[in-house]
């Protein structure tokens, strides 16, 4: 049902939206492509590029890697909160004082200060040496600390209330409707971070400049916030990550 609100839904709101998902995928792309495609090809400026996505120990490396996390966080998390932006459209139609608007920018202040604390983790594991300037891990052990507790975390009655209250979406926003769009995008912002925050942080083992990667992750947090899907996957998505880190630990690879 929610899907089909969604599909009938030709605001210009939903074009910004799904414009601003696009464009995020398509800069990360750029900054993912090999370096020697970008050394070969002026056309999406090497150099720059190049820079933008390689950490360096300074300020300027810190405000380069908060604007790519943000860009990740865009490109993941929006999708996956559509079913949630869509049920708190109709009930804005039904007479409310609501904006959409104010309800995305408030879901967006939570992860731009979600970037800003994973912009300060690889900086501090960068300048450790336990991952390389890419963000990708050289640490078997950090692997390992990740995958365990991100798969830890699946089992957890806090991961659980959060998925609950994003795969019922009207139940969630007429608990406080009457507090406004903005108040309304913080919390929901502060659920969905709640859903999703471990798995954005296995970026750091499976490489942050790796889209099959971070697509595959975008997938499985868009499938655990489906009702039918979502009660079968989160527990043995769980298991696997805590297997991964089994195989990690005992192989060292």
């Amino acid at each position: 049902m929610v899907s089909s609100r969604i599909r009938s839904m030709s605001g210009p709101h939903w074009i910004v939206l799904f414009a601003l998902i696009l464009s995020a995928w398509v800069i990360l792309w750029l900054m993912s492509a090999p370096a020697d495609l970008r050394d070969a090809s002026r056309v999406f400026g090497a150099d720059f590029w190049i820079a933008l996505c390689t950490a360096t120990p300074d300020m300027a490396g810190f405000g380069r890697m908060v604007f790519m996390w943000a860009l990740m966080s865009a490109a993941m998390m929006a999708p996956t909160a559509l079913p949630a932006f869509a049920t708190y459209e109709e009930l804005a139609e039904t007479g409310a004082k609501a904006q959409l608007s104010h309800l995305v920018t408030g879901y967006l202040v939570v992860w731009v200060g979600f970037s800003f604390v994973a912009a300060a983790m690889q900086m501090m594991f960068f300048q450790a040496e336990l991952i390389s300037q890419f963000g990708d891990s050289r640490s078997a052990a950090l692997s390992v600390g990740l995958l365990a507790v991100a798969g830890i975390y699946q089992f957890t009655p806090l991961k659980e209330a959060c998925l609950s209250k994003c795969r019922a979406p009207m139940m969630f926003f007429l608990q406080h409707f009457d507090e406004g769009g903005f108040r309304n995008g913080l919390r929901l912002g502060a659920v969905c971070l709640g859903c999703c925050w471990a798995l954005m942080l296995l970026g750091f083992v499976g490489g942050l400049m790796n889209l099959g990667f971070m697509a595959l992750a975008m997938v499985l947090m868009v499938l655990e916030k489906l009702p039918d899907i979502g009660r079968w996957l989160t527990r043995p998505l769980g298991g696997a990550l805590l297997c991964g880190a089994a195989w990690i630990a005992v192989t060292g690879i």
